[in-house]
């Protein structure tokens, strides 16, 4: 997949001593979208909009908000993040991914 026409932040969004690292870029229509690497290791991270996170290459397992279990995902792969949560990440494979953020 690729995107044409887009506005890209040069600035990169770091997080976890730079374990995780991701550029923001908006679409034509205003859809905001980020791509990054997720290095091996345990994450979470809270949500303000819910979103679609698609996996392009790599492995991890997942915990959902009010979900006990945790679901492997193995890319090509996505799942989707509620509104106003928190999930929970265990990547056990350098990871590239693409986030959407939904209205």
């Amino acid at each position: 997949m690729s995107f044409k026409n887009i506005d890209i932040i040069k600035k990169a969004n770091i997080y976890f001593d730079g374990n995780v690292t991701s550029r923001t870029i908006i679409l034509t229509n205003g859809e905001k979208k980020t791509l990054g690497i997720m290095m091996p290791g345990e994450y979470e991270f809270g949500t303000d909009a819910a979103e679609d996170m698609e996996i392009m290459s790599g492995k991890l397992s997942v915990k959902l908000p009010q979900n006990e279990d945790w679901i492997e995902i193995v890319a090509p792969s996505s799942f989707h993040v509620p509104a106003n949560s928190k999930f929970q990440l265990k990547v056990s494979e350098t990871t590239d991914y693409c986030c959407s953020f939904l209205a």
